[in-house]
């Protein structure tokens, strides 16, 4: 075949009108939940934190959730006359393209994924910073700066607003309908809730500790630091002291040759 038929990558193909300055952007906001995916990976590669490995088996667990609700209750995205589409005038538009519709995205509608994908980081996200978090713990690094509760809080609310941007977009770009996009709100927060209890009765109970003492966890150096220390002080202690010693050693050679 000489011009074989060309598919769309569906994974970041977004439809929306470009005279449309929010339209555009809700289109940037459907691309969050690839943009958070790789985020994920990229702190569990370089941080080697378990509770972020857990995060994101959370979250995939959640996409999995979506994924049997979609089959089981089998209902269609919107739908939209092609004419609200073109730049036509109605002396140009017969009557059957104006009856023609376009749904917007693949598979079923109903809940929207970007919805629960969304509402799953944030609330666990938040349930993290406010309840699980302990910035004062006594075995904290000496070089820890704790984050005040306010600052976790304000970081809480953007991560919920974000969210609801990004569901909000769902229904601006015709993607979902808003009882789709709720119900996916609904799912995200019950998935992550129900996640979190799950991940603190496993640190009760010591099977975290556990995990963390498996040989394939020793091998690839997974460490528990992030629910008492932020991410930026794993080797900022190190970093510091190894500078000291280096003054130290330097200004020792220098009172050497002043001798």
């Amino acid at each position: 075949m000489d011009n074989p038929p060309l598919a769309s990558l569906s994974l970041t193909h977004v439809h929306y009108n470009a005279d449309d300055p929010t339209s555009y952007l809700c289109a940037y906001l459907a691309l969050v939940p690839q943009a958070l995916v790789i985020t994920y990976v990229a702190l569990v590669w370089s941080t080697r934190e378990i509770e972020i490995l857990l995060m994101f088996a959370g979250q995939m667990g959640c996409e999995a959730v979506n994924w049997l609700l979609k089959r089981w209750i089998r209902e269609e995205r919107p739908t939209r006359m092609w004419a609200d589409l073109a730049a036509i005038s109605a002396l140009e538009t017969s009557v059957d393209i104006l009856h023609d519709i376009e749904m917007l995205g693949k598979g079923y509608g109903m809940p929207s994924s970007h919805a629960q994908f969304v509402a799953f980081f944030s609330t666990f996200l938040t349930l993290f910073l406010l309840l699980r978090h302990d910035p004062h713990h006594p075995h904290a690094s000496i070089t820890h700066v704790p984050i005040p509760y306010w600052q976790r809080l304000l970081l809480s609310v953007v991560a919920l607003l974000c969210a609801a941007a990004v569901a909000q977009s769902r229904i601006y770009l015709n993607y979902h309908k808003p009882h789709q996009v709720y119900v996916g709100v609904g799912a995200g927060v019950g998935c992550a809730v129900g996640w979190f209890v799950l991940t603190a009765a496993a640190r009760r109970h010591g099977i975290i500790d556990w995990l963390l003492d498996l040989p394939l966890a020793r091998w690839t150096r997974l460490r528990d630091l992030v629910v008492n220390e932020d991410l930026v002080d794993a080797g900022w202690e190190r970093w510091e002291t190894r500078r000291r010693k280096r003054r130290a050693d330097g200004g020792g050679v220098r009172n050497k040759k002043k001798r």
